[in-house]
């Protein structure tokens, strides 16, 4: 078993990315935002939120009456949440009586808004302003009480004319 790095919980090998448990990073994301860069002072973290902000995010591959300028490579982001046991023991009720269970869709927009946030921090880090061909991909992770949702999303990082 290895241990969270943060809280030192025991977890599995597969669930230590970044040596972090879920719960850890998925904390660390709701508490603040990490900065782009260290040691930021409050109008620079400001300012690089704004840029971050105004990153185009799109699936599709051109934007109209727009030109890419420049290209800029391949950007990448994943997110794993766990769906602890009282969501997946209601899920699985909804899913024998049937209707919509909030507490998943809640989970799926979490995750959806985080990773695309962070596919945004790897297109800044780069240079660009805006992620084109963007592709996002579920993938679920283990069964019953163990399981984890994994949102990756993927897309070609460009300069665009301003």
């Amino acid at each position: 078993m290895v241990e969270c790095k943060e809280c030192g919980k025991s977890i599995q090998a597969w669930e230590a990315l970044g040596g972090s448990c879920g719960d850890c990073r998925s904390s660390a994301y709701q508490k603040n935002k990490p900065p782009l860069k260290q040691n930021l002072n409050e109008a620079q973290q400001e300012l690089a939120d704004q840029e971050l902000e105004a990153i185009i995010v799109t699936t599709s591959h051109t934007l109209q009456g727009i030109e890419v300028t420049k290209y800029l490579g391949v950007v990448s982001a994943e997110c794993a949440y766990g769906m602890n046991m009282f969501k997946d023991m209601f899920a699985n009720v909804r899913n024998l009586v049937g209707g919509r269970s909030t507490a998943v869709q809640d989970t799926m927009r979490d995750s959806r808004e985080t990773v695309l946030q962070e596919l945004k921090r790897e297109a800044h880090a780069k240079g660009a302003n805006a992620v084109i061909a963007v592709d996002i991909d579920y993938t679920q992770l283990g069964a019953g009480g163990n399981m984890m949702v994994l949102v990756s999303a993927s897309g070609s990082a460009v300069v665009i004319e301003e």
